[in-house]
């Protein structure tokens, strides 16, 4: 962490305005993105990083130091996403391609294989789905990404060992995922 952003972080937590603005200026677009990739709209995204900064607001001054910043905020947005999930009705949570009718030709749409792939991973359970978001989508590594879901890093190797067992199983078995 930067002196700067341990300075700006600081006066936040005092009660500056300034520097809470500045925090949030400096970190919102990549809080929107994390959770664009994790909710897969942008309608969404915008939805929950709201919350992430009402949340960021009300509990910055439980942040101590003891881990990166960005950590931190990547926890503080996943569960304003499971919050902002679990309040939606159950046929507005997932209005995904259904991940059983993968086919060689929906791989020519990108578009729709993202879709059914993050449906699959949807099904398999949160914990799958964070890890994948986290290491491909945001491209931290394993042990980065652990520390952010509070888990071993080889629980996260796993998970996505997983993922992709499951993808080769459902794609095409014996396929190359």
């Amino acid at each position: 962490m930067t002196p700067d952003l341990e300075d700006t972080i600081r006066r936040a937590q005092g009660g500056d305005r300034d520097a809470f603005a500045r925090l949030v200026e400096q970190h919102y677009d990549a809080m929107l993105r994390f959770a664009c990739k994790y909710c897969g709209n942008r309608r969404d995204a915008e939805d929950i990083t709201q919350q992430a900064c009402i949340k960021l607001a009300r509990g910055l001054g439980q942040f101590r130091f003891e881990s990166a910043f960005s950590s931190w905020l990547y926890r503080l947005v996943i569960n304003c996403a499971r919050d902002w999930y679990r309040a939606q009705k159950p046929e507005a949570r997932d209005d995904r391609t259904d991940p059983n009718t993968l086919t060689a030709a929906d791989s020519a749409e990108p578009a729709v294989m993202l879709d059914q792939v993050l449906a699959l991973v949807a099904q398999m359970g949160e914990g799958y789905h964070e890890a994948l978001v986290l290491v491909l989508g945001e491209g931290l590594s394993h042990a980065e990404a652990a520390e952010v879901l509070g888990l071993r890093e080889s629980t996260v190797s796993w998970r996505l060992h997983e993922i992709r067992k499951r993808l080769r199983e459902t794609v095409q078995p014996g396929a190359e995922v």
